[in-house]
């Protein structure tokens, strides 16, 4: 291979990968928002093969840090069982996020929604349409 060739496949990598990267981050994720993300969780079965499925995690963006570049992040937050708070702190730009849904809007008026930790149940607020 030339040169050339070599560049204009560098080239070709990248914009597929920023076009995939586009499409997880043209949704408007918003502090506020009730997602449903589907991450991608690799395991092994009882015989220790690998094994791959698909994991929902339903729950309220409190967080969002570093805007869409690289680094970005996002805390979810969800009640699990027995009103047990469950966070996960995941990146923008991972290769385990298969799909975003975003279930409902709220109108917040915080960037950051930590006091969301206190509550002893699910606190109201209003819904955008």
């Amino acid at each position: 291979m030339t040169e050339e060739n070599k560049t204009q496949n560098i080239d070709e990598q990248k914009n597929n990968q920023v076009k995939e990267d586009n499409k997880k981050t043209s949704l408007d994720i918003k502090v506020g928002s009730l997602v449903r993300l589907h991450l991608r969780i690799k395991e092994l079965d009882a015989k220790g093969n690998p094994k791959e499925r698909v994991q929902v995690f339903e729950g309220m963006i409190i967080a969002h840090q570093h805007g869409k570049e690289p680094g970005a992040t996002f805390t979810i937050r969800k009640i699990g069982a027995d009103n047990i708070g469950v966070e996960r702190i995941i990146p923008l730009h991972s290769p385990t996020i298969v799909k975003i849904e975003i279930v409902k809007q709220h109108k917040v008026r915080r960037a950051k929604l930590y006091y969301l930790r206190a509550q002893k149940k699910k606190k109201k607020m209003k819904e955008i349409k």
